[in-house]
């Protein structure tokens, strides 16, 4: 049982972020119950970031499929969405609407640009929001173009986990005030905060706005990855003196060349010296000198290695379940165990079962069945 047990959350489904958010608080042993669209999508069982929830498809455009949400709202702790500003307002499922069944009940809110400002109603996608943060424009190769880091940044980790951190404070403030307030949550503000240590350097005056020419940007010829003779990559991270006096030793670096560790102009020539002398062994013999030392080393792995590797292996930190590999549940806690407990359900694949626990009779469910304000999994 987790550390979020007893909790339950009503998530009307979006895309990416929600999604995110939903999984970590499922993991963490929370009953979410996610609130879909009928849907006949057969590939749903292979969608990591839904596992671990019940499923209720509903027509929220329809009166019946309003009040389904309502109703369950009475019970639930946590309301959250992904929509545009005002959406569910216009849906009556806003918050003034949840709350005049259960004024505790926490109500959060995922968009990009936030609920309000100018740009607030546009369309957009983590590239956009990472943008307004500073953090696209900080990373990229020397010279070149800002180059997205996937879309970590602003979906799942100033999105996604900024809505799972702000509920969870929402749920400790409640337990105080016996009210729900709602938590607005923008890719633009997390991706942001993300930035924040950036900032301190720039005030510092030792951040470059110039991409690949500072410390942690691949500027640094200690901080960067390289090429191995078999056409893999390590990493490197020998950031501390202590450490790149280990670096140098384990890699037989020249003195002479690599001696003044934070010589900025020499960097760029450090940097083409030590990819000549890291490209003479494979991944594999340099993992054997240097992994497990105070280097600050590690391969880099693809997707379809990182199971194998021994520390991941020691510590769980991947499963399998029905055939798909995914990440297992972080952070760890010595008592509430986390478990990722089933593969996703298919839309409305726990209608009947969702809506007897929260006390409509056979008869009604049926009736709501064959009025399409809710539906059933297909088969």
């Amino acid at each position: 049982m987790g550390p979020l047990a007893g909790y339950k959350v009503i998530e009307l489904a979006g895309i990416g972020p929600g999604p995110f958010c939903g999984m970590m608080l499922a993991d963490m042993g929370a009953e979410v119950i996610r609130v879909d669209r009928p849907s006949n999508d057969s590939q749903r069982r292979i969608d990591v970031l839904t596992r671990g929830r019940k499923s209720i498809a509903v027509d929220l455009k329809s009166a019946e499929g309003k009040e389904v949400i309502l109703r369950l709202c009475e019970g639930a702790d946590v309301i959250f969405e992904g929509f545009r500003p005002g959406v569910t307002e216009r849906l009556g499922l806003g918050p003034e609407d949840v709350w005049q069944r259960n004024p505790k009940l926490v109500y959060g809110r995922m968009t990009g640009w936030g609920q309000d400002g100018p740009m607030a109603n546009a369309a957009g996608h983590d590239i956009n929001y990472i943008s307004l943060s500073g953090a696209l424009h900080a990373i990229g190769n020397k010279g070149g173009k800002p180059v997205p880091p996937l879309n970590l940044v602003g979906d799942f980790g100033g999105g996604g986990m900024f809505l799972a951190y702000g509920i969870v404070c929402a749920l400790l403030e409640a337990q105080k005030s016996g009210n729900g307030q709602v938590i607005d949550t923008s890719m633009v503000d997390g991706a942001s905060v993300l930035m924040s240590m950036f900032f301190t350097m720039q005030a510092a005056g030792i951040w470059s706005a110039e991409r690949a020419n500072n410390m942690l940007d691949g500027g640094a010829h200690f901080y960067d990855t390289y090429e191995t003779s078999d056409g893999k990559y390590i990493s490197l991270g020998s950031i501390e003196p202590q450490f790149y006096a280990l670096l140098m030793e384990k890699a037989e670096l020249d003195p002479a060349v690599f001696g003044k560790q934070l010589e900025r102009g020499r960097w760029p020539e450090m940097k083409e010296a030590l990819a000549e002398v890291i490209r003479q062994k494979t991944r594999a013999e340099w993992c054997e000198i240097m992994e497990g030392t105070d280097v600050c080393f590690a391969p880099v792995l693809a997707l379809t290695e990182v199971a194998e590797h021994p520390h991941n292996q020691a510590r769980k930190t991947f499963i399998e379940m029905d055939g798909v590999l995914q990440p297992a549940p972080a952070p760890r806690f010595s008592r509430t165990e986390p478990e990722a407990t089933h593969s996703s359900r298919l839309a409305g694949e726990d209608t009947r079962v969702v809506l007897a626990a929260a006390g409509y009779s056979d008869d009604e469910i049926d009736s709501l069945v064959e009025a399409g304000a809710v539906s059933l999994a297909a088969g």
